[in-house]
């Protein structure tokens, strides 16, 4: 039998390639199934430790690329402990998270469709050049997520951007992105910061009477932003076996 991870490789570009075909459901499921069983032996990633020692110049993520084409990519994210990934974004992209050891916490967003009703006061104060830059959105989940979880799914629509953090540890997670980033395509990664009302704000939050009646949470601003000076991500070799196509 193939390696865990080219079978996951081989259901990923069935499940990507093709998402209008009626019998898509069962490709995805058959994907998630194999997702959810992958270990980090499987990949033959060894769970790291805290190395006190550790260089303060070392990224506080790496990368470790397995394979992409142009219906989806796939790799290892290495988290630093106390490491996160800030607030992004996946334009147009279905994506799938499956921890591979150590734990993670993900809080994940849905962006809500724009609207003419000015926003709320800040605090701090948002200058005046940064207003075309808003983002309405609303908090969908916070939850820890360990290699015993399934995995944490994202869509165009629903939970499309998260926030990551490494918990108690160091901790590494199988991404796949489907279809790949492509600035050129539209699908350029974006940078965010929430925002606080300003207390005794009296203005509207922008959410509309619809949302208001229907909206089970709050509507939370976001601010696009420039990647953050503190997180960058390097690269290292992938150990694991190689995925042909």
């Amino acid at each position: 039998m193939s390696p865990l991870i080219q079978r996951i490789a081989a259901a990923a570009g069935s499940a990507f390639t093709e998402l209008s075909r009626p019998d898509n459901g069962d490709r995805h499921r058959d994907l998630l199934a194999l997702v959810t069983a992958v270990r980090a032996a499987d990949l033959n990633i060894d769970a790291r430790k805290h190395s006190p020692g550790a260089a303060a110049e070392s990224p506080p993520v790496t990368y470790m690329h397995i394979c992409e084409t142009e219906a989806f990519s796939m790799g290892v994210f290495l988290m630093g402990p106390g490491a996160s990934m800030p607030l992004h974004d996946h334009p147009g992209m279905n994506g799938m998270l499956k921890v591979l050891y150590g734990k993670v916490c993900i809080s994940c967003y849905d962006k809500l469709e724009e609207n003419l009703a000015p926003p709320p006061q800040f605090e701090p104060p948002v200058a005046p050049l940064q207003t075309p830059f808003l983002r309405r959105s609303v908090l969908r989940s916070v939850a820890e997520f360990s290699e015993d979880c399934g995995p944490c799914l994202l869509t165009p629509v629903q939970d499309n951007l998260h926030q990551i953090s490494a918990v108690e540890g160091p901790a590494a997670f199988l991404d796949i992105l489907a279809p790949p980033y492509d600035p050129g395509e539209g699908r350029d990664c974006h940078y965010y910061r929430v925002l606080q009302v300003a207390p005794g704000d009296g203005a509207t939050d922008g959410t509309s009477a619809g949302e208001q009646q229907g909206a089970a949470t709050a509507v939370t601003w976001l601010l696009e932003i420039p990647q953050p000076e503190d997180f960058w991500c390097g690269g290292e070799p992938y150990p694991g076996p190689p995925v042909a196509f």
